[in-house]
């Protein structure tokens, strides 16, 4: 038994450097293939939850705004509450009768593409989790976070992260595979647009298969994920850099040849990616890549990163940049939002 009661949680967001796209199961979120990223502490979520006798029904704030419970994505998340209240009954918990309180902030854009769903989700489970009684393992903490979102299964690990695709729920989870402080890379985001976007990722998984790359993609999966884990050991950020932005175009071609297209990018979108190409035959390097969405993650060292930075604010279509960090696994902070 843990103690029950409000409770917050920090987590971060993460890029993927080998994503997953499409899923054999819908229901249960397992992936098509498995996935490499890199959680990014300053792209961060807060929740505070709290499961209460007090409340009659399931509330939600996400920055600042009440949701309309009638909203998929207020929906969305009592859905995983009641996954949460489930599993507390089945322990026999006073608490998995209660309804629950859920206010929620970010540091990042969300609904834009990176992936503050995943940090979301991740923070919604841990905080949940520990409000209602339950004291749940990393593995069990991921398996869970993944049936409220995909990337929510990365998310609630730390540093690089492995998503190991499986057949079954208990065999689809997340690893770190190397911890925050193995390697300093530093991710600068440049935002293009703060507006949602107009195609979820939940709707583009479910196009994956009508693109005629697909399957040649999931052919070499496997291999790009070992050699994306190869280069990570071995420190070498060109070869990483390289691959990465090969697997982002790569990606790209399914949405585009989806039917029908899922076409993200926009103007600004291209802008990066030229720059990005331009500074490094100026010597500085960096690397892009994209989630399902339209703003950029810009992969740098730190002694470029304020080179990097500088550039992209200077390009007419970026509104804003975010730089980010390796980050650590979710944290439980004494500083509730309600």
């Amino acid at each position: 038994m843990i103690n029950t009661g409000k409770s917050t949680v920090k987590a971060s967001s993460d890029i993927a450097l080998v994503k997953y796209w499409g899923k054999k199961d819908e229901v249960l979120r397992l992936p098509e293939n498995g996935s490499v990223s890199i959680k990014l502490d300053g792209l961060d979520s807060i929740t505070t939850v709290e499961f209460d006798k007090k409340y009659s029904s399931d509330e939600f704030i996400i920055e600042g705004e009440k949701i309309d419970a009638t909203s998929a994505e207020a929906k969305r998340v009592v859905q995983h509450l009641n996954r949460i209240r489930k599993i507390a009954k089945e322990k026999g918990l006073e608490e998995a009768d209660y309804f629950a309180k859920v206010v929620s902030e970010n540091s990042f854009p969300r609904a834009t593409g990176l992936s503050s769903s995943g940090s979301g989700m991740a923070a919604l489970t841990f905080a949940a989790a520990k409000s209602i009684g339950l004291n749940l393992n990393e593995k069990e903490l991921s398996i869970l976070s993944r049936q409220a979102s995909g990337t929510a299964c990365r998310c609630a690990l730390g540093g690089f992260v492995e998503w190991l695709d499986g057949s079954t729920s208990q065999t689809s989870y997340s690893e770190t595979i190397f911890d925050k402080k193995y390697w300093d890379i530093r991710d600068v985001v440049a935002v293009v647009d703060f507006d949602k976007k107009k195609i979820s990722s939940t709707e583009g998984h479910e196009l994956a298969s009508s693109s005629p790359f697909f399957k040649e993609r999931q052919k070499n999966i496997k291999q790009k994920i070992s050699n994306v884990k190869k280069y990570i050991k071995n420190k070498d950020f060109s070869a990483l850099g390289n691959l990465v932005e090969e697997e982002c175009l790569e990606f790209h071609s399914i949405l585009l040849t989806s039917k029908p297209p899922m076409v993200l990018w926009y103007p600004g979108t291209l802008q990066i990616i030229h720059e990005v190409q331009k500074m490094r035959t100026e010597g500085i390097e960096c690397y892009f890549t994209i989630n399902t969405g339209f703003n950029v993650h810009v992969l740098t060292l730190p002694e470029f990163e304020e080179k990097v930075q500088k550039r992209l604010n200077d390009l007419d279509l970026v509104k804003k940049t975010l730089t980010a960090k390796v980050g650590g696994k979710p944290e439980y902070i004494n500083e509730h939002l309600f």
